[in-house]
């Protein structure tokens, strides 16, 4: 006596094939569109400007409202230290009594400012300064000297200003350089302009 067995009875039915099928191309379907989201990112990210390149060329504001007469304050720009100064009428007025003493005192060099800054004080307000805090010689960052100090690297009758330690340059209250100085020209006055009277934008011009 024999027996036999049918195939079908090892082989999966239709549905079971159906819905491995449908597996298997969602799973596949999902692993592509992992794929394409990881290209993406990048690509659509490559649009977008850096932190460091926004640093390295972007316009950056500076809130003034709080700066006291006299006092100094620092901003980062292109990687470079901005220094704004609220001169006083006393450092404004020194300002005059210096121009024999120094390389361009009518800021001639065009480089070194805009030319809403080629005056005597070298800025748009003659009370707010607006210069690049590095030294035109060899890059050092000079120091603030105040006017009478004893420092006797920066000489008698001294207005007040800006002493380099590196190779003893001085600068006056309006960034000019001073005559037999290792620095040849004035401090660089960046481009700037005012959103308010509290707020400058360093890094752009005054807008026509």
């Amino acid at each position: 006596m024999s027996s036999s067995v049918s195939f079908d009875a090892f082989a999966p039915n239709a549905s079971e094939h159906d819905a491995e099928r449908r597996s298997m191309v969602l799973l596949t379907a999902a692993a592509g569109a992992v794929a394409a989201t990881a290209v993406a990112v990048p690509f659509v990210s490559s649009f977008a400007p850096s932190e460091r390149a926004l640093a390295m060329g972007g316009a950056v504001e500076a809130d003034i409202a709080d700066l006291a007469p006299g006092a100094i304050k620092t901003v980062e720009w292109r990687g470079k230290p901005v220094w704004i100064m609220r001169r006083t009428p006393e450092m404004l007025a020194s300002l005059s009594s210096l121009d024999s003493q120094l390389v361009d005192p009518a800021s001639k060099v065009t480089s070194q400012q805009p030319a809403y800054a080629q005056n005597a004080h070298r800025s748009i307000k003659p009370d707010v300064m607006v210069t690049v805090g590095i030294c035109t010689h060899l890059g050092c960052s000079p120091s603030s000297v105040p006017a009478g100090s004893a420092n006797p690297s920066v000489g008698e009758n001294w207005q007040g200003g800006f002493f380099c330690p590196c190779h003893g340059s001085t600068f006056d209250l309006a960034g000019r350089v001073f005559k037999n100085k290792p620095a040849p020209t004035n401090l660089e006055v960046p481009p700037h302009r005012f959103l308010s009277d509290g707020k400058l934008l360093i890094g752009e011009n005054i807008k026509a």
